[in-house]
């Protein structure tokens, strides 16, 4: 069986040193495709070293010259985007459109962070006395740890990655072993537009192993995770042992509030598009439906018949609209969800559609006045089930949707401008997006509150994250 020289330190692909290797998995079939490197301990201290170098180099590059490189690099993604999507498909699932938006969109987020890191402005602060010069630099933290995870391999990684190297950083990325192949070939677009050796270092292996050889060590000053709550618990409280400063991009349960005056055909088209997108494999992902009882059964209707046609199968295949889960586990629970739920009262709106016996399908599966007691409304189910309830008044929906210690995304759709204004207000998210989906464009922040995490990637407050200021007092002599 094939074995991806996945390992890349210092410039060089290798296997990796480590005993095992990982499984790569088609999700459509359930068949292997081929195994993975790991990296053992002699990779991880040679990506420390190498890191530690890289940075030397690329801190000391003007900012100019980073932003030239990070722009070849982008328009290398563009190049291979077909390539890439193919790859994201093969291993992750998704339909080949959602993938060829994914690796179509790699190159704008490299592109604005090219931009972004060439304004990366300190400041002057005036001074107390004459003569005393009172200046703010921004410098780059230092070697960065990035962990990034299978459901997006592409936009997660190049974030990490683009932000760190725009501020001046290096970075040892520790990819995901069930999606390495996209995340190989984006590290080698930026091997390939000149980034020198060190810069970027990539790495598969034992997750926890990984992480705490990483995180420990003096090298790294900067820990950048997206993933699931427990494991950002984890990684978040190794770092503070350590004083690294952390970003975290952690779960979701996004409530999607449709009001009395919306546009409720609309609202459920897109409540379709973004629930079933990536088979629900998606942390900003709507999960919580709270619909008006006014506009309650007519916003059933229309997302149940939206659900009730959407294509299931291969992601290859051009008709797909939505493909299999990551793997068996997922599918398993996705079970679990919807059983508990009926046990609790809910009903089912959807039909039970067919799907393939190969591979790791579930259909879109929605369920109705789902209670409060069920596991769907307290834990975030990853995957294509939603629940759908009914509440009277506005505030009723706020309780609701405020009342998990989850806080990434939230959707409203609501004619009125007044209740807009009161939703985007009172909604407890880091990210609101109201009678649309607008979030996770490269010049726009993305990141969560509560247990979502802390610390954003994207916009300006993504290159902030990689950055440090320093306070220079100056007098003449």
């Amino acid at each position: 069986m094939e074995k991806l020289k996945s390992i890349f330190v210092n410039n060089e692909w290798t296997a990796g040193r480590h005993r095992l290797a990982g499984d790569v998995i088609d999700p459509a079939t359930g068949k292997k495709l081929y195994e993975v490197g790991f990296a053992g301990p002699e990779d991880l201290a040679a990506a420390l070293e190498s890191a530690s170098r890289g940075f030397e180099i690329w801190r000391k590059t003007s900012a100019y010259e980073r932003s030239r490189i990070l722009r070849k690099a982008a328009d290398l993604t563009r190049a291979r985007a077909e390539e890439i999507a193919q790859m994201i498909t093969r291993e992750q699932g998704k339909p080949i459109a959602e993938a060829r938006m994914e690796a179509g969109g790699a190159g704008d987020h490299i592109d604005w962070y090219a931009e972004e890191g060439r304004r990366a402005y300190g400041r002057v602060i005036p001074s107390r006395a004459i003569g005393v010069r009172q200046t703010v630099l921004q410098e780059p933290i230092g070697p960065v740890a990035a962990f990034s995870p299978w459901n997006f391999p592409v936009s997660q990684l190049v974030r990490k990655i683009a932000g760190a190297l725009a501020a001046g950083c290096s970075i040892i990325a520790k990819g995901p072993e069930e999606t390495p192949s996209s995340c190989m070939e984006l590290v080698r677009c930026f091997q390939d537009a000149g980034v020198p050796a060190g810069v970027v270092n990539l790495v598969f292996g034992v997750p926890h192993e990984i992480s705490e050889y990483l995180i420990r060590s003096d090298v790294i000053r900067k820990v950048s995770f997206t993933g699931s709550v427990p494991v950002g618990r984890h990684l978040g409280a190794l770092a503070s042992q350590h004083l690294k400063r952390c970003t975290l991009e952690l779960g979701g349960h996004a409530p999607f509030i449709v009001c009395d005056d919306a546009d409720v055909g609309a609202a459920a088209q897109i409540a379709s598009t973004l629930k079933f997108r990536n088979a629900g494999q998606v942390c900003a992902a709507p999960t919580r439906y709270l619909v008006q009882s006014a506009v309650y059964d007519k916003f059933l209707d229309s997302f149940s018949a939206a659900a009730g046609k959407v294509v299931v199968g291969s992601g290859l295949d051009s008709a797909t609209q939505m493909g299999p889960l990551a793997n068996a586990r997922r599918v398993s629970a996705m079970q679990d969800f919807v059983a508990d739920a009926l046990r609790s009262g809910a009903t089912l709106a959807t039909k039970n559609t067919p799907v393939s016996e190969h591979g790791f399908f579930h259909a879109p599966t929605i369920l109705a006045d789902v209670p409060a007691s069920a596991k769907l409304m307290r834990d975030e189910p990853f995957g294509p089930v939603a629940a759908v309830v009914r509440f009277e008044e506005i505030e009723d929906a706020l309780a609701i949707a405020n009342s998990l210690p989850f806080g990434l995304a939230a959707f409203a759709f609501t004619g009125s401008i007044k209740r807009a204004t009161l939703l985007s207000d009172e909604l407890a998210a880091g990210m609101v997006s109201i009678n649309h989906f607008g979030l996770a464009a490269p010049e726009t922040p993305f990141g969560g509150i509560k247990d979502s995490g802390y610390g954003s990637e994207g916009g300006s407050e993504g290159l902030s994250a990689y950055l440090s200021p320093k306070f220079i007092s100056q007098v003449g002599i």
